[in-house]
């Protein structure tokens, strides 16, 4: 089969990014004797730098980590909650009936930050000078301006200097769009993080200096600088007003990073993990449930049959999601119960589902119930813009996106990471820091009773969504993908195909790809779109018509225009494999 790129192995360490510049940034750390932490986090950081369209440094990040030799991984949840001031009744008495897809109300409390330093205190072994140097470099000295960045800044150049003149400041260097390929600077970023290391060198010794970072932007310069803009802003919103937010400086220095459990189930030999409810991931592992039994190995995986029953499964996955998911009571084990995934997958039939399903679950009927009422309304888009919907940048270029990472060392550590939020269209740059807040936010509701119900200290059930399997044989798969809710579905199609079909990590991801939006979007507007499928142009016309004859609503993507996924894998004897999307020209692999 076709690839676009060689499949590759070796034996020192893999990394794989959605940036060629992070991936070798990566792969510099391990050189210089870092572990998968070390080479994980500087290219986190580089991400930052290099597509700021797509995330930022006080967004959020979800991390799945396996430490050499460990039986399972752990979750490192870099989530920050909602503000203490982030309550129902104060959303609501600004007029909202839903949270804005960008502005001030719609900020968590940054949290990939403390995730990265968390990680680095604990699996890493670098200096964190020598960690956060790469970026630094690039911020001070630039990088080549992506072309979507370009685009994004474009789109909002005239909102940045009407509204958002901070951003406009930053991201519009001498008033003018950043041309695409040219050295593209961000001084006020370099000089922040430069500052924080200044900070952190005043302790003795890696940990200590780690943990004054932590400190330093919990509770010092950053928090104060955050704290001090929002005292007296009010800014422009996606529903058209000016609003000013609610995080504190309280709010920061009370919040830390934290490890807990993965969310798993088992499929055809392989232990598959995932962050929690507190995100989509258990949608994976649902679908997988309810194909547990299929025949997926003797279906075509890019016919007509394996594109219905994967779609139709996450539908059902999906529902589950906007009913039972959230940061609060969750019937977690029924969901994961693999009864109760036959029962779901009973309800499939050969025909596309145009209505919402979620599964009965005792003692829980009433949320089944709010979702569907929501669904069943029509969110307008409101007047206003910047608005951040994660989902792929190039399909519309005021939008945002997020990043994602897969690093493999030579002792068997391993890091997945999908960091997001604060992307510039998200809010206007803080002064003296250089890059926005994010608006994780948007995904709780304002109605009262439900696990996504807006409340202070709660996480927003985030898209976010790293991917960890074992086989039995001993083999970690290390793989994710960015696009909001699109992640698990793009994520369960190269699992499977990997799996059931013998494709190699790179065939898996050059295939042709497909989703669905008949689910409640996780982003503002948060719209249902029934029946919806979009495909690849690549799948054969057959397969394209015998879909539609079976009800899904069809829309054709471009021949390369969907997901963006990369991958790396270490097997039991030590051999490492990687790969990387070539769509959109920027995601790399790099090992040896």
């Amino acid at each position: 089969m076709f690839t676009t790129r060689p499949d590759l192995t070796g034996t020192f360490g893999m990394v794989a990014t959605t940036h060629w510049i992070a991936s070798t940034v990566g792969m510099k750390l391990l050189e210089q004797g870092g572990t998968a932490a070390d080479a994980a986090a500087a290219a986190g950081f580089t991400l930052n730098v290099v597509e700021p369209h797509l995330n930022g440094p006080l967004g959020d990040m979800p991390l799945l980590l396996r430490p050499a030799g460990a039986d399972q991984p752990t979750v490192i949840c870099g989530q920050g909650p909602a503000p203490a001031a982030a309550t129902i009744e104060r959303y609501r008495s600004e007029g909202l009936n839903r949270i804005p897809g960008s502005g001030l109300l719609a900020a968590c409390v940054p949290g990939a930050f403390d995730a990265w330093m968390l990680l680095l205190r604990d699996h890493g072994r670098l200096p964190l000078r020598a960690v956060m140097e790469p970026a630094i470099h690039y911020a001070e000295h630039g990088h080549p301006a992506l072309a979507r960045m370009c685009s994004a800044i474009a789109g909002l150049a005239d909102f940045f200097r009407a509204e958002w003149p901070t951003s406009a400041e930053t991201w519009l260097p001498g008033g003018a769009v950043p041309e695409p390929g040219r050295l593209f600077r961000n001084p006020a970023l370099a000089a922040f993080w430069s500052r924080l290391l200044d900070e952190a060198e005043t302790a003795t010794g890696r940990e200590a200096q780690i943990e004054t970072a932590r400190r330093t932007f919990a509770e010092g310069f950053v928090a104060e600088a955050i704290d001090t803009y929002l005292r007296d802003a009010r800014v422009m919103d996606a529903e058209g007003d000016r609003r000013p937010g609610v995080l504190t400086a309280d709010d920061m220095a009370g919040w830390r990073a934290g490890y807990e459990a993965t969310a798993f189930t088992t499929h055809h030999g392989w232990e598959v993990h995932k962050p929690g409810f507190w995100s989509q991931g258990p949608v994976q592992l649902q679908a997988l449930n309810m194909l547990e039994n299929d025949d997926l190995s003797g279906l075509d995986p890019l016919g007509p049959e394996f594109v219905h029953l994967t779609t139709e499964a996450l539908k059902r996955a999906f529902a589950d999601r906007e009913a039972y998911y959230g940061d609060g009571d969750i019937p977690a084990a029924t969901l994961l119960d693999k009864a109760y995934a036959a029962t779901r997958r009973a309800d499939i039939g050969d025909s596309a589902s145009l209505d919402h399903r979620p599964g009965a679950i005792p003692g829980y009927e009433q949320l089944a119930d709010a979702f569907l009422r929501r669904a069943a309304t029509d969110y307008a888009a409101g007047p206003g813009t910047g608005a951040g919907e994660p989902t792929m940048a190039h399909l519309s270029e005021r939008r945002g996106d997020t990043v994602h990472l897969d690093v493999i060392d030579r002792w068997g550590n391993i890091v997945s990471a999908t960091p997001s939020g604060g992307w510039l269209q998200s809010n206007p740059v803080i002064p003296g820091l250089g890059v926005p807040l994010g608006t994780r936010a948007q995904m709780f509701w304002l109605d009262e009773g439900l696990p996504t119900s807006l409340a202070p200290g709660r996480r927003p059930r985030t898209t976010l969504s790293p991917s960890l399997a074992r086989d039995e044989n001993g083999r970690w798969l290390s793989y994710g993908t960015p696009g909001g809710d699109q992640q698990d579905q793009w994520q369960l199609m190269f699992f499977l195909r990997h799996v059931h079909h013998g494709m190699t990590m790179q065939q898996a991801i050059d295939a042709p790809l497909f989703y669905t939006d008949h689910l409640q979007a996780s982003f503002y507007p948060r719209n249902v779109n029934p029946g919806h499928l979009k495909v690849e142009e690549r799948f054969a016309r057959e397969t394209i018509e015998a879909l539609r004859a079976k009800g899904h609503r069809l829309e054709i993507s471009g021949p390369w225009d969907v997901g963006r996924l990369t991958a790396a894998a270490r097997d039991a004897d030590g051999m490492l494999h990687g790969a990387a999307t070539a769509r959109l020209m920027q995601a790399y692999a790099v090992g040896r």
